[in-house]
Protein backbone atom coordinates (compact mmCIF):
# COMPACT_ATOMS: atom_id res chain seq x y z
CA UNK A 1 0.00 0.00 0.00
CA UNK A 2 1.44 3.59 -1.17
CA UNK A 3 1.01 6.34 1.30
CA UNK A 4 1.57 10.48 1.33
CA UNK A 5 0.32 12.46 4.08
CA UNK A 6 -1.02 16.14 3.52
CA UNK A 7 0.15 18.56 5.88
CA UNK A 8 -0.36 21.80 7.26
CA UNK A 9 -2.03 24.50 9.30
CA UNK A 10 -5.61 24.73 9.99
CA UNK A 11 -7.72 26.36 7.38
CA UNK A 12 -5.40 26.20 4.80
CA UNK A 13 -7.14 23.86 2.37
CA UNK A 14 -5.69 20.21 3.50
CA UNK A 15 -9.11 18.34 3.70
CA UNK A 16 -10.06 20.27 0.12
CA UNK A 17 -6.43 18.93 -1.24
CA UNK A 18 -6.88 15.01 0.48
CA UNK A 19 -10.83 14.77 -1.21
CA UNK A 20 -9.68 16.18 -4.39
CA UNK A 21 -6.82 13.29 -4.43
CA UNK A 22 -9.36 10.84 -3.04
CA UNK A 23 -11.54 11.05 -5.82
CA UNK A 24 -9.00 11.38 -9.03
CA UNK A 25 -7.53 8.26 -7.35
CA UNK A 26 -10.51 6.24 -7.56
CA UNK A 27 -11.40 7.67 -10.83
CA UNK A 28 -8.37 6.03 -12.08
CA UNK A 29 -9.80 2.81 -10.71
CA UNK A 30 -7.23 2.60 -7.86
CA UNK A 31 -8.85 1.71 -3.54
CA UNK A 32 -8.34 4.43 -1.68
CA UNK A 33 -8.38 4.68 2.39
CA UNK A 34 -7.51 7.52 4.82
CA UNK A 35 -6.44 8.85 7.86
CA UNK A 36 -7.57 11.78 9.67
CA UNK A 37 -5.53 12.93 12.27
CA UNK A 38 -7.30 15.17 14.73
CA UNK A 39 -5.50 16.94 17.57
CA UNK A 40 -8.97 18.45 19.33
CA UNK A 41 -9.06 17.75 22.83
CA UNK A 42 -13.21 18.18 22.01
CA UNK A 43 -12.91 15.08 19.81
CA UNK A 44 -14.01 11.43 20.63
CA UNK A 45 -15.05 8.37 18.36
CA UNK A 46 -17.35 7.28 20.73
CA UNK A 47 -20.07 8.91 23.25
CA UNK A 48 -20.11 8.46 27.13
CA UNK A 49 -22.89 6.57 28.18
CA UNK A 50 -23.94 5.02 24.87
CA UNK A 51 -23.85 1.39 24.28
CA UNK A 52 -20.64 1.02 22.66
CA UNK A 53 -19.42 3.15 25.72
CA UNK A 54 -20.56 1.03 28.06
CA UNK A 55 -19.13 -1.85 26.05
CA UNK A 56 -15.68 -0.58 26.28
CA UNK A 57 -15.99 0.63 29.84
CA UNK A 58 -16.42 -3.00 30.60
CA UNK A 59 -13.05 -4.17 29.03
CA UNK A 60 -13.86 -4.83 25.49
CA UNK A 61 -10.30 -3.93 23.95
CA UNK A 62 -12.35 -2.80 20.45
CA UNK A 63 -15.79 -2.58 20.01
CA UNK A 64 -17.87 -2.41 16.54
CA UNK A 65 -20.36 0.41 16.02
CA UNK A 66 -22.85 -1.07 13.22
CA UNK A 67 -25.19 0.51 11.48
CA UNK A 68 -27.87 0.84 8.65
CA UNK A 69 -25.59 3.19 6.94
CA UNK A 70 -22.01 2.44 7.96
CA UNK A 71 -19.98 1.14 10.43
CA UNK A 72 -16.96 2.31 12.69
CA UNK A 73 -14.24 0.04 15.20
CA UNK A 74 -13.69 1.90 18.26
CA UNK A 75 -10.57 1.39 20.48
CA UNK A 76 -10.18 2.60 23.57
CA UNK A 77 -6.77 4.33 22.87
CA UNK A 78 -5.10 6.56 20.33
CA UNK A 79 -3.63 3.84 18.05
CA UNK A 80 -0.33 4.76 16.57
CA UNK A 81 -0.22 4.91 12.51
CA UNK A 82 2.12 1.07 12.35
CA UNK A 83 -1.17 -0.29 14.58
CA UNK A 84 -3.64 1.55 12.08
CA UNK A 85 -2.03 -0.13 9.17
CA UNK A 86 -3.05 -3.45 10.55
CA UNK A 87 -6.95 -3.08 10.00
CA UNK A 88 -6.18 -1.33 6.44
CA UNK A 89 -6.19 -2.49 3.27
CA UNK A 90 -5.93 -0.48 -0.14
CA UNK A 91 -3.59 0.38 -2.91
CA UNK A 92 -3.08 3.92 -1.58
CA UNK A 93 -3.31 5.34 2.05
CA UNK A 94 -4.26 9.04 2.19
CA UNK A 95 -3.36 11.17 5.57
CA UNK A 96 -4.48 14.05 6.69
CA UNK A 97 -2.02 15.09 9.35
CA UNK A 98 0.82 13.44 11.10
CA UNK A 99 4.04 15.40 10.18
CA UNK A 100 6.57 13.21 11.82
CA UNK A 101 4.78 10.16 9.54
CA UNK A 102 7.62 8.40 7.21
CA UNK A 103 5.84 8.86 4.25
CA UNK A 104 5.94 11.47 1.51
CA UNK A 105 4.05 14.91 1.84
CA UNK A 106 1.99 17.38 0.41
CA UNK A 107 2.22 20.93 2.54
CA UNK A 108 -1.08 23.35 2.57
CA UNK A 109 -0.07 26.86 3.63
CA UNK A 110 -1.79 30.35 3.67
CA UNK A 111 1.69 32.08 3.90
CA UNK A 112 5.82 31.77 2.85
CA UNK A 113 6.76 31.79 6.84
CA UNK A 114 4.43 28.69 7.04
CA UNK A 115 6.06 26.45 4.40
CA UNK A 116 9.33 28.04 5.70
CA UNK A 117 8.20 25.97 9.22
CA UNK A 118 6.74 23.01 7.82
CA UNK A 119 8.48 21.96 4.41
CA UNK A 120 11.55 18.95 5.10
CA UNK A 121 13.01 16.54 2.85
CA UNK A 122 9.74 14.35 2.64
CA UNK A 123 7.88 17.19 0.98
CA UNK A 124 7.72 17.06 -2.60
CA UNK A 125 4.65 19.34 -3.33
CA UNK A 126 2.96 22.61 -2.24
CA UNK A 127 -0.88 23.36 -2.15
CA UNK A 128 -3.63 24.91 -0.43
CA UNK A 129 -4.40 28.68 -0.21
CA UNK A 130 -0.99 29.55 -1.64
CA UNK A 131 -1.41 27.78 -4.36
CA UNK A 132 -2.99 30.46 -6.48
CA UNK A 133 -0.40 33.52 -5.38
CA UNK A 134 3.23 31.37 -6.13
CA UNK A 135 4.41 29.10 -8.29
CA UNK A 136 7.40 27.00 -6.66
CA UNK A 137 9.03 27.33 -3.75
CA UNK A 138 12.22 26.14 -2.33
CA UNK A 139 12.36 23.93 -5.65
CA UNK A 140 9.17 22.22 -4.74
CA UNK A 141 6.30 22.89 -7.16
CA UNK A 142 3.02 24.37 -6.18
CA UNK A 143 -0.01 22.78 -7.28
CA UNK A 144 -3.41 24.98 -7.73
CA UNK A 145 -6.61 22.46 -7.83
CA UNK A 146 -7.93 24.61 -10.46
CA UNK A 147 -5.35 24.63 -12.95
CA UNK A 148 -3.42 21.48 -12.46
CA UNK A 149 -4.79 18.70 -10.67
CA UNK A 150 -3.66 16.05 -13.45
CA UNK A 151 0.05 16.82 -12.77
CA UNK A 152 -1.24 16.77 -9.06
CA UNK A 153 -2.47 13.08 -9.04
CA UNK A 154 0.54 11.91 -11.37
CA UNK A 155 3.20 13.50 -9.07
CA UNK A 156 1.35 11.29 -5.80
CA UNK A 157 1.96 8.50 -8.28
CA UNK A 158 5.29 8.87 -9.18
CA UNK A 159 6.20 9.58 -5.83
CA UNK A 160 4.41 7.67 -3.22
CA UNK A 161 5.85 4.27 -2.18
CA UNK A 162 4.82 1.24 -0.03
CA UNK A 163 4.85 2.42 4.13
CA UNK A 164 8.06 1.52 5.37
CA UNK A 165 7.92 -0.69 8.37
CA UNK A 166 8.02 2.02 10.86
CA UNK A 167 10.87 0.74 12.60
CA UNK A 168 11.75 1.80 16.13
CA UNK A 169 14.78 3.38 15.46
CA UNK A 170 17.22 1.93 18.25
CA UNK A 171 15.54 -1.48 17.24
CA UNK A 172 16.65 -1.30 13.38
CA UNK A 173 18.89 1.50 11.10
CA UNK A 174 20.27 -1.36 9.02
CA UNK A 175 20.38 0.65 6.31
CA UNK A 176 21.84 3.51 8.46
CA UNK A 177 19.19 5.76 8.79
CA UNK A 178 15.23 5.55 10.70
CA UNK A 179 12.65 5.03 8.84
CA UNK A 180 11.68 9.15 8.47
CA UNK A 181 15.51 9.72 7.15
CA UNK A 182 14.66 6.82 4.69
CA UNK A 183 11.54 8.29 3.60
CA UNK A 184 13.38 11.57 3.02
CA UNK A 185 15.92 10.17 1.02
CA UNK A 186 13.25 8.28 -1.31
CA UNK A 187 11.99 11.72 -1.92
CA UNK A 188 15.19 13.22 -2.72
CA UNK A 189 16.58 10.16 -5.11
CA UNK A 190 18.88 9.63 -2.99
CA UNK A 191 17.88 6.02 -2.35
CA UNK A 192 15.21 3.70 -3.22
CA UNK A 193 12.75 1.98 -1.86
CA UNK A 194 13.84 -1.14 -1.78
CA UNK A 195 17.36 -0.62 0.30
CA UNK A 196 15.32 -0.90 3.23
CA UNK A 197 16.88 -3.73 5.05
CA UNK A 198 14.09 -5.03 6.93
CA UNK A 199 11.46 -5.91 4.75
CA UNK A 200 13.36 -6.34 1.31
CA UNK A 201 15.04 -9.36 1.45
CA UNK A 202 13.95 -10.89 4.97
CA UNK A 203 15.77 -13.44 7.07
CA UNK A 204 12.70 -14.68 8.22
CA UNK A 205 8.46 -14.05 8.41
CA UNK A 206 6.71 -14.24 11.23
CA UNK A 207 2.57 -14.55 11.14
CA UNK A 208 0.38 -14.42 13.85
CA UNK A 209 -3.49 -15.09 12.34
CA UNK A 210 -2.36 -14.88 8.84
CA UNK A 211 -0.66 -10.61 9.77
CA UNK A 212 2.78 -10.75 9.15
CA UNK A 213 4.81 -9.11 12.03
CA UNK A 214 7.94 -7.28 11.41
CA UNK A 215 10.76 -8.29 13.26
CA UNK A 216 13.98 -6.07 13.10
CA UNK A 217 17.47 -7.52 12.01
CA UNK A 218 19.12 -8.33 15.23
CA UNK A 219 16.02 -10.80 16.34
CA UNK A 220 15.59 -12.17 12.85
CA UNK A 221 19.36 -13.53 13.20
CA UNK A 222 18.83 -14.69 17.12
CA UNK A 223 15.59 -16.70 16.10
CA UNK A 224 17.33 -17.98 12.76
CA UNK A 225 20.24 -19.03 14.52
CA UNK A 226 18.61 -21.35 16.75
CA UNK A 227 16.20 -22.33 14.35
CA UNK A 228 19.22 -23.66 11.82
CA UNK A 229 21.68 -25.06 14.70
CA UNK A 230 18.43 -27.50 15.81
CA UNK A 231 17.62 -28.60 12.35
CA UNK A 232 20.89 -29.01 11.60
CA UNK A 233 21.14 -31.21 14.54
CA UNK A 234 18.33 -33.67 12.58
CA UNK A 235 18.80 -36.66 10.74
CA UNK A 236 18.54 -37.05 6.82
CA UNK A 237 17.53 -33.30 6.56
CA UNK A 238 18.59 -31.20 3.58
CA UNK A 239 20.85 -28.61 4.61
CA UNK A 240 19.63 -26.20 2.21
CA UNK A 241 16.27 -27.58 2.51
CA UNK A 242 14.17 -24.19 3.21
CA UNK A 243 12.47 -24.05 6.98
CA UNK A 244 8.79 -23.76 7.62
CA UNK A 245 7.75 -23.95 10.99
CA UNK A 246 4.26 -23.46 11.83
CA UNK A 247 3.12 -23.54 16.02
CA UNK A 248 -0.24 -24.33 17.43
CA UNK A 249 -1.61 -22.77 20.47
Amino acid sequence: MKAIAVIGYHHTGKTTLVTTIIRELKARGHSVVSIKDIHSEKYSADTPGKNTALHMDAGACAVFAKGLHDSALIFPNSLSLKDMLHYIQADYLIIEGMKDAPVPKLVCAETTEQLDELIDETCFGISGLIAGSIESFAGLPVYCLQKNTPELIQSVIDKSFPILPLSDPECCSECGMSCYEMAASIVQGRAKRSDCVLDANPQMQLKVNEREVVIVPFVQKIISDVVLSLVDNLKNIDPDGEIEIKVKR
